[in-house]
């Protein structure tokens, strides 16, 4: 191999390593991308499981409760559930194909996604951990979850809706995500 040859060779080892790191951007715990990016453990809590639709669970509830299903939801209510766990109230969202962004050039303007529109309405029992539990960034109403997990035959006794016992959830807290309304102000 000529002198140039390995020039050229470490100068395009250098220039791809480089391309490779101003690639990848890691969206971090709150998905700050253009599109939707799961952790590997949502990943591996959602393989297996279906969409939550609200229609088809009223329309066949026992075939519902015998798969996991997962949703977005936004909380609109937090209270002590049973066994130490949160019990939580939440307004079935879609999640929108794109990500809306304040800035198509950064990556960090960009906001976790969902319908403005509810779908529906969820309780569910779950375990919260750390912060999700507990200070400013804490699981409450305006917060946003993805959550995975199986319905049981119990409802809530206040509204009868479903209850669902989570097996995983991830958190988005207030103004860590944004409504499809946003799109008045930012950009995808």
């Amino acid at each position: 191999m000529t002198r140039s040859m390995r020039k050229f060779a470490a100068v395009s080892v250098f220039a791809l390593a480089f391309a490779a790191m101003v690639g990848c951007h890691n969206p971090g715990p709150y998905g700050h991308a253009p599109n939707y990016a799961p952790l590997s453990e949502e990943e591996t809590a959602v393989s297996g499981a279906r969409e939550y639709d609200p229609v088809m669970f009223q329309r066949l509830p026992e075939e519902w409760r015998q798969k996991p299903s997962f949703f977005f939801g936004i909380v609109t209510a937090r209270s002590a559930g049973p066994s130490g766990m949160a019990q939580v109230k939440l307004s079935v969202r879609r999640l929108e194909p794109r990500n809306l962004c304040a800035n198509s050039n950064d990556e960090d303007s960009c906001r976790v996604t969902v319908s403005d529109k509810d779908y529906g309405v969820v309780t569910a029992a779950l375990s919260l951990k750390g912060e999700d539990d507990v200070g400013d960034k804490s699981v409450g109403g305006g917060s946003l979850l993805r959550v995975t997990g199986t319905f049981g035959q119990e409802v809530d006794p206040q509204d009868g809706s479903p209850l669902l016992r989570a097996t995983y959830y991830r958190h988005f807290p207030r103004g860590f995500y944004v409504t499809s309304r946003a799109s008045e102000v930012m950009r995808q």
